[in-house]
């Protein structure tokens, strides 16, 4: 194996590893994925100021997100079959995120459970829950995330419809995944997955399969999870959730300045400019463009943060520029777990950390908590 120096080696590597159905539900968008490749694209054109002769000794990315503190302003998002990238995914990623002193977010969709991951981690880590139909099983979930000692809860909003990703459809996308032939002889090309999967016993969705109500096994979750996504979904709702909640709470899926503000309303914690990483509305714009008209919309009302087409640290340092207060990693983390396991998340870590740090070094200077739009040049962004 050649030297993994940046998160594409670990994306190259994923590809290889990772059976097809489930590498390509990490990284691909809807549609023409116009989105999708914005949030990459985007950062691209935003150019530093260089500065020299600046003492760059003690530098430190040290600060807080959501009052937690935190070895740099980066999380690992919520995503939805992580156990499919690598046997026992959650619980890996969950597990190098405590190590690296970085919050976890656990996705409802997620293999393993809240259970699973709360008895293998030692510090409390995030939650994610959609809005469901089904409001006992929501309740029920809440419980079991107290139950658990998450220490806050994000809420996603930009999930009541399924966005249409032509890649999951063409691949018959399942968990357990559909064994047609194409999928059995990509599998079969995967030893390290195959081996793994088949020492483990979570192989479902961890959080829904034996809680929801008639849900015991793979083929009634499907048919519950097509009826549940509410299209009613509200502010009143939101304001619901806080309540039964009770702790922190953070709103994902904030792109517009008008929600942002309804967002500041509704009693929240936090908010996460976030496009679902291009998998929803194809030709809505990166999330770092939209983040400086949100960041002064709410100004110093609520803490904001974002996601979408972080790759680099370089990315990071760019999005606490226009004012995040801290981003989140999806498809980074998961290219390293899907190569490497537990390690490539770490390892994914490492190179963000490494990045960041050399940047604000080079930009002048020595602290994250300083970093503003100065270290741009303007017009690039």
């Amino acid at each position: 194996m050649s030297v993994i120096t940046n998160i594409e080696d670990l994306r190259v590597l994923a590809q290889k590893r990772v059976p097809r159905m489930f590498y390509d539900y990490a990284d691909s968008g809807s549609w023409t994925e116009s989105t999708y490749r914005a949030n990459n694209d985007d950062f691209a054109g935003m150019k530093f100021r260089q500065r020299v002769a600046v003492n760059m000794e003690n530098r430190t990315l040290e600060t807080t997100m959501l009052g937690q503190a935190v070895s740099m302003p980066v999380a690992l998002a919520p995503t939805g079959l992580t156990g499919m990238q690598h046997a026992d995914g959650e619980i890996l990623a969950a597990k190098a995120a405590e190590k690296f002193g970085v919050p976890f977010t656990l996705s409802t969709m997620s293999i393993c459970s809240i259970e699973d991951v709360a008895a293998r981690t030692s510090k409390p880590f995030w939650f994610q829950v959609y809005v469901m139909k089904d409001r006992d099983f929501i309740n029920r979930l809440i419980d079991r995330a107290k139950a658990a000692n998450c220490s806050a809860l994000v809420l996603t909003l930009d999930l009541q419809i399924l966005g249409q990703r032509h890649k999951d459809l063409k691949n018959g996308l399942s968990a357990p995944p559909k064994l047609t032939l194409a999928n059995i002889v990509n599998m079969m090309c995967k030893p390290r997955w195959c081996m793994g999967m088949l020492n483990t016993p979570r192989r479902s969705f961890g959080n829904i399969v034996g809680h929801a109500s008639n849900v015991s096994d793979m083929s009634s979750l499907s048919s519950w999870t097509v009826q549940q996504f509410d299209l009613a979904l509200s502010w009143n709702d939101v304001e619901w959730i806080k309540r039964r909640w009770g702790g922190k709470l953070i709103i994902k899926g904030i792109m517009d300045a008008e929600d942002a503000r309804l967002v500041v309303q509704s009693g929240a914690d936090a908010l996460i400019v976030s496009n679902h990483g291009g998998r929803q509305l194809d030709g809505a714009p990166s999330s770092i463009r939209a983040l400086p008209a949100i960041v002064d919309a709410v100004g110093d009302q609520i803490e904001v943060h974002m996601d979408g087409g972080i790759r680099s640290g370089q990315d990071v340092i760019k999005a606490i520029a226009l004012g995040a207060k801290g981003v989140y990693i999806g498809r980074p983390f998961l290219y390293g777990l899907g190569a490497m396991g537990e390690a490539g998340v770490t390892k994914c870590l490492d190179i963000i950390r490494n990045e960041l740090d050399l940047t604000m070094a080079f930009c002048g200077l020595t602290d994250i908590k300083k970093v503003d739009q100065r270290i741009l040049i303007p017009g690039t962004y």
